[in-house]
């Protein structure tokens, strides 16, 4: 390998940095740093092919915002004309899939004012008040979907309630939510949050058992989805060393 190296230079090494920069960004299994530095240009090529490419899937999102952002000038434009619940959710959606939660939650508002009857719209305000560090404007709207339909979002809904519950001090209610929710859901994020809940109420060994079913997860899905789900899969490493040093 090393013997024919000369021959890819400076492609080699231009490889090589690519691989190391995507590496750093996006922390994959550790090994694959030392097949990217002394594998040179056969080695980081083999990562560029098994890790980078993959990963340019998940970028579709991000080409995606340019559409994203002219439909949101063309709903706009409609809203003015007709203010129905119907644009303004979707309205809130566009919003939210750009990570502007501030606007997405005004959207929602008013498609709440609009029709009042959509369990959508007070999930996802109650999402975008969770993103926005507001817990305590979460739970209103979450203990409205929960009254309505348990089960909403695959159980996700009463996670979300939970954990507002747990951000806004009210443990005793968020225990029986979280013990509902990990028997019908075993998501990363159901696992990783059950078990930052377990550790704040210094339950240390339930915390561990969640984290090892996490870790078991992990293995058992498809690389596509472990892509997906990595970072709760590093916030459950992190969090099972913060464990383990106490």
């Amino acid at each position: 390998m090393f013997g024919i190296s000369h021959l890819f230079f400076p492609w080699g090494v231009i490889l090589q940095v690519v691989a190391l920069v995507h590496f750093f960004r996006r922390r994959p299994n550790g090994y694959w740093f030392f097949v990217i530095f002394f594998g040179g240009f056969l080695g980081a090529l083999v990562y560029l092919v098994v890790e980078m490419a993959p990963d340019a899937g998940l970028l579709r999102h991000s080409y995606q915002g340019y559409g994203r952002r002219s439909r949101i000038a063309v709903v706009e434009r409609d809203i003015l004309s007709n203010p129905s619940a119907a644009n303004l959710e979707e309205l809130g959606e566009l919003y939210w899939d750009e990570k502007e939660y501030t606007k997405a939650r005004e959207a929602f508002e008013r498609a709440i004012a609009t029709r009042s009857d959509s369990p959508h719209s007070f999930y996802r305000r109650g999402l975008c008040a969770m993103e926005l560090g507001k817990p305590a404007d979460a739970v209103p709207d979450f203990e409205h979907v929960f009254r309505v339909d348990p089960k909403y979002d695959s159980y996700r809904e009463e996670l979300m309630l939970a954990q507002a519950y747990a951000s806004t001090g009210r443990e005793q209610e968020a225990a029986p939510l979280f013990e509902d929710v990990v028997l019908h859901s075993n998501t990363p994020e159901t696992l990783y949050l059950y078990a930052a809940f377990l550790k704040s109420q210094n339950r240390r060994e339930e915390a561990r058992e969640s984290l090892r079913q996490l870790q078991q997860k992990k293995q058992t899905l498809p690389r596509y989805w472990q892509r997906i789900e990595r970072p709760w899969f590093r916030k459950g490493e992190a969090l099972l060393k913060e464990l383990s040093e106490t």
